[in-house]
């Protein structure tokens, strides 16, 4: 489509212009502070920022249905800086001019009805949002869309020169920044920092591949986000885990596109999300709470987040009695959902407020967070993957969450689930084969059902290959034999040829 199609009453919208103003806000003291230096924390007290926008033209003038028509007709339209997370460019940075905007083919991932098994098994209507599409094969791509376009914008206004981009990862994050910190070219290095040990071959070849300085520390993921928190604290680096709000801003949409590939109907719905480090289910409710403050959606859809019990202090926080709820750390054990390998979530501050008002602006409780078993992580990945869809680990503990949910009444067999598949399955692949091979150390607390393993059958032809021809009918019977084929009588028969 071309421009010149849209309707006349919001053609103007389409292609927006920078408006209004930004800044972070700390969640602790409530100080406001300018965007013009990237921050991470409260410069006064040291507290977790968010950031917000205001004076945004558009914002102030447009109805909840005007929107539905400029996000849908931005999404027919080819122009790429409008193609990926910014076609929501009013609720994400609209300060950061279309130029300066990063689109490496992220967002608008596949939302996938479950195979009719799989509903058959739950018992129940439910999607996987397959994010593992993604350029780097995760949703981290979004928060680094944001992030990174962010920094290219303050570094062409600046003049900034030699940015040293560091994160810390569990392999998803890694690839993300390495891949979009090589696309900006030599004026941006990134630097990884990764537990020794805890990270697939998959993922770690992937920040390697895109030229980034890895460096392995002992340790797991929470002694690697404290050194980069040192290192931002005291250098000039540009920090790019979720303590960085330009990545939440990227990740809310999420639930915008969920909210469009729904019709805007949110009603009846639950979106099942890995906590991890907790900034993608905090993106995952402002997303929703934007769009529900700007009359584009009606309804607020529940929230179940979802932790293994070898990491799971958020669960813990949420099954204190409310009003004395106390946040306290977790020594996390081995999870093969990795990414979720998290004791002390940064976003956590960010969770707690935004669950107040999410659960609030509607007067009934939306939020929920479940824990499950790393053998049902694992049980759920397979069965999910068996069944025809792509999940990975993360998505088979989204699968247990929704699983458990269902058990303890949080939703019900006439809510339609959305399930977040976070990353692609193959770079978890190396869980699935210790499961098939029934190799996972007893740390992991996993033993593989024998229904549910598969491995290669190793074929020994008793024909030599010097005679081919025997050679090939010797091994194709074996097969038969293996499949119980039945002989086709009919290919002995002659066919009658038509004239």
């Amino acid at each position: 489509m071309k421009i010149e199609q849209v309707p006349k009453q919001i053609s103007s919208f389409i292609i927006p212009e920078p408006s209004g103003q930004m800044y972070y806000r700390c969640l602790n003291c409530n100080e406001r502070f300018g965007i013009e230096h990237l921050l991470y924390t409260c410069p006064n007290c040291g507290g977790v920022l968010l950031l917000y926008s205001e004076g945004n033209k558009a914002l102030s003038m447009l109805s909840g249905e005007e929107w539905k028509k400029i996000f849908d007709y931005r999404k027919l339209l080819n122009y790429p800086p409008l193609q990926g997370i910014f076609l929501f460019y009013e609720f994400i940075a609209p300060v950061i001019p279309l130029s300066s905007i990063i689109y490496l083919g992220e967002a608008h991932t596949p939302i996938v009805k479950a195979s009719p098994k799989l509903r058959d098994i739950i018992g129940m209507d439910f999607y996987f949002k397959y994010e593992g599409l993604n350029p780097s094969a995760s949703f981290k791509d979004r928060g680094m869309a944001c992030a990174l376009s962010y920094i290219k914008y303050l570094s062409e206004k600046k003049g900034l020169k030699d940015i040293i981009a560091i994160c810390a990862s569990t392999g998803d994050t890694s690839a993300s920044a390495a891949l979009y910190s090589a696309y900006l070219g030599d004026n941006i290095k990134s630097v990884v920092i990764l537990p020794a040990g805890k990270v697939t071959s998959q993922q770690l070849s992937q920040p390697l591949g895109h030229g980034a300085v890895v460096l392995e520390v002992p340790g797991v993921f929470d002694d690697c986000m404290k050194i980069v928190e040192f290192l931002s604290e005291r250098y000039n680096v540009a920090l790019l885990n979720s303590k960085n709000s330009w990545r939440i801003l990227g990740q809310e949409t999420f639930s915008f596109e969920i909210a469009q590939a729904f019709e805007y109907d949110m009603k009846d719905k639950a979106v099942v999300v890995p906590i991890g480090n907790a900034g993608n289910i905090t993106a995952v409710m402002s997303g929703f709470l934007k769009f529900y403050k700007a009359g584009i959606i009606e309804d607020l859809p529940k929230i179940i987040g979802v932790q293994s019990e070898h990491a799971d202090p958020v669960f813990r926080y949420y099954e204190q009695e409310e009003g004395k709820r106390k946040f306290i750390p977790v020594k996390v054990k081995p999870s093969v959902a990795q990414a979720a390998m998290i004791g002390n979530p940064v976003s956590m501050p960010r969770v707690i407020e935004l669950v107040e008002e999410y659960d609030n602006i509607t007067g009934k409780r939306r939020f929920y967070v479940v824990q499950v078993k790393e053998q049902e992580i694992m049980d759920c990945m397979i069965v999910a993957n068996r069944n025809g869809n792509i999940v990975c680990t993360q998505g088979g503990e989204s699968l247990a969450g929704l699983i458990r949910a269902k058990e303890k009444g949080y939703v019900s067999n006439s809510d339609i689930a959305i399930l977040n598949s976070t990353a692609h399955m193959l770079k978890f692949i190396s869980f699935q084969q210790m499961y098939f091979e029934d190799s996972f150390p007893p740390e992991f607390e996993v033993k593989p059902k024998d229904e549910l393993k598969n491995q290669p059958i190793r074929i020994v032809p008793e024909k030599d290959r010097s005679n081919y021809g025997e050679f090939i009918k010797d091994v194709a019977e074996k097969i038969a034999k293996i499949l119980d084929l039945k002989e086709d009588v009919c290919q002995h028969q002659k066919t009658t040829r038509l004239p």
